[in-house]
């Protein structure tokens, strides 16, 4: 079994006044093969991929894994979010996160809230970004077929056997995307967190 080395730590962005919070994974030894950023909807934190293994399991397929708690929420409570729920952040928001813990290029992996910033992330920033992972990501609808037509990163669509509107709405809009394929359906029991960890280490590895 391949040892994992997980740490926390914090990270100042010029855009929040307070830091966020992170949690990392990655190989105890042995070349990273990849890195990954978790992301998470309203009702989740990085807590939640370090609980049910993605952070672990991805580490052990020999990825570089970051799952950050979000402005507002968490450990990150303290720090005032870029826009409302709902709207969309500035796209460097993202990028400035990679650029500060050296993530570039970056596999995303993007649930429901998540898309405010991940949307704009990718529709700005292509070359920063490995592949994408959107799981009924919100704020599909605020950009054009044309534009999604745009980018080519290689993107993997998922959502869970409850994402009934919202994963039905992002899939619609997503499926625009020019390099996409529809993933496995995750049964989680849960709206807006992949259930299973091994699935989205398998879907990272998936895509170049």
């Amino acid at each position: 079994m391949s040892a994992v080395k997980m740490t926390e730590g914090s990270v100042q962005l010029e855009s929040c006044k307070a830091p966020l919070f992170y949690r990392q994974s990655e190989p105890a030894t042995g070349e990273v093969k990849m890195s990954v950023l978790l992301l998470h909807g309203i009702r989740f934190s990085s807590e939640n991929w370090l609980s049910i293994g993605t952070l672990d399991t991805l580490a052990k397929a020999g990825c570089r894994a970051v799952a950050i708690d979000l402005p507002g929420l968490g450990r990150s409570k303290s720090a005032e979010a870029p826009a409302e729920v709902g709207q969309l952040a500035p796209a460097g928001f993202l990028k400035e996160v990679c650029e500060k813990l050296s993530l570039s290029p970056v596999v995303v992996i993007s649930p429901s809230l998540s898309g405010m910033y991940s949307l704009p992330f990718l529709l700005q920033h292509q070359a920063l970004i490995r592949a994408y992972i959107p799981v009924a990501p919100i704020c599909t609808d605020k950009f054009t077929a044309e534009q999604y037509h745009s980018v080519q990163v290689p993107s993997l669509i998922v959502y869970g056997d409850q994402d009934t509107q919202l994963g039905e709405l992002s899939l619609s809009n997503l499926r625009n995307l020019a390099n996409s394929q529809r993933g496995g359906d995750e049964r989680s029991g849960s709206r807006l967190l992949p259930g299973r960890p091994g699935h989205l280490a398998q879907s990272s590895h998936r895509l170049p």
